[in-house]
């Protein structure tokens, strides 16, 4: 029998337990729980078919008193001593992408990154559109390319135009850019012409992950008029391994920014879901960026409200993304063309002026939250490293 040792300080002690999809040494992947630096195997430990399987999707289908019972199981299963076979290494297993995605859609939820966007490309009009303070302005990606935390990201080609360029050419990205986000994963979905209300977010959503939402900025200018980002964002979107139950995230529960004018009745929250996360951006190693997602003016609560509005259905397994993460300071912008103002003001990054990604680069966003009686949590890690094009 094994008892996993905890040692003070862990960001995955018993107040989080991220669920992931792993493998151990020559078996089939199946879901776990992370503790400390010990993931345990779930269909070992609770005896329960649905964690043998190689996603989430089964087990968050089952709904929210099914989440709330399990989490009790696992707290008192993790708190005694386990089987051998059902504990192992972080570090000896292989993680997987841990839900299987059905839809994807990626907003636009930060003031700052918006407003800093509409000053960098409309700068003599107002940084933001008419609608954005009325509605969470989002768009559908491509579920068929969101990968698992360390896949490699291959730079993607396509029409660019440069404003002193006369015409558009065909060839790879040249300003190849990222976008620190959180993700939020429905658990349990709702049925065509049937809104999801505001009140209703934490019984229909599971938790959170971290997402890079890789861009093509050249690619994006000169397609997303009239109709938004295509190619410029459908070629990768990284998502972490370790999917942090909502369940552990109420100590990190905080108000959004005060919305004015007050959003309609559909997006009023009484008690809103803004959360207190705290992200690191490393480029090659290095941290450029430290985003703050408590300033994220639209909560995910209003995004979930919005999506299923109009009568579109959600699924277990939508994944819906907040949009760049930024804040206020420069050091807090979650995007390079952000962080570098279109490429005018480069960064240092490994003592050379840098402005977007170059191949061999590597990103890594992270992030931690507030947990019960100070502790602090996890929510893992996303990397990626940009590959050649082909």
């Amino acid at each position: 029998m094994t008892r996993i040792p905890i040692p003070d300080g862990s960001l995955y002690g018993l107040d989080n337990l991220p669920y992931g999809v792993f493998a151990p040494d020559g078996g089939e992947p199946r879901v776990g729980v992370r503790v400390a630096d010990s993931v345990v195997d779930l269909a070992a430990v609770l005896g329960d078919d649905v964690f043998s399987r190689p996603s989430l999707n089964a087990f968050m289908e089952q709904g929210h008193e099914r989440w709330v019972e399990v989490r009790e199981h696992i707290i008192d299963a993790v708190s005694d001593d386990l089987p051998d076979g059902a504990v192992h290494a972080l570090d000896t297993v292989t993680l997987h992408l841990p839900f299987e995605v059905a839809d994807y859609v990626d907003f636009y939820a930060s003031e700052h990154h918006a407003s800093n966007l509409g000053r960098l490309f409309r700068p003599d009009a107002e940084p933001l559109m008419p609608n954005w303070k009325h509605l969470p302005v989002g768009y559908h990606g491509r579920a068929g390319t969101v990968v698992p935390s360390g896949t490699g990201i291959v730079r993607p080609s396509g029409q660019r135009k440069a404003p002193d360029e006369a015409a558009p050419t065909y060839g790879p990205c040249r300003r190849l850019d990222i976008e620190a986000e959180v993700g939020f994963v429905v658990g349990t979905g709702s049925p065509l012409g049937a809104p999801v209300g505001v009140d209703d977010f934490a019984e229909r959503v599971f938790g959170v992950v971290l997402v890079n939402d890789w861009s093509a900025r050249d690619v994006q200018a000169w397609e997303y008029v009239p109709l938004g980002p295509f190619l410029g964002k459908s070629f990768a979107t990284s998502v972490s391994p370790w999917v942090v139950p909502l369940l552990a995230l109420e100590a990190a529960r905080v108000p959004t920014p005060l919305q004015d004018p007050e959003p309609l009745p559909y997006l009023r929250e009484k008690n809103p879901w803004g959360l207190d996360l705290d992200l690191v951006v490393e480029w090659n190693g290095q941290v450029v960026s430290r985003p703050p997602y408590r300033e994220m003016y639209w909560s995910p609560a209003q995004m979930l409200a919005h999506m299923t509005v109009n009568g579109a259905s959600s699924r277990t397994g939508d994944l819906f993304a907040s949009g760049t993460v930024s804040g206020p300071e420069k050091d807090q912008r979650g995007a390079f063309i952000e962080l570098t103002w279109g490429g005018k003001e480069p960064v240092e990054v490994g003592g050379e002026p840098r402005t977007f990604l170059e191949d061999g680069d590597t990103v890594t966003i992270s992030a931690t939250a507030p947990g019960p009686g100070g502790a602090r949590l996890g929510l893992g890690a996303v990397t990626g490293r940009v590959l050649p094009a082909r």
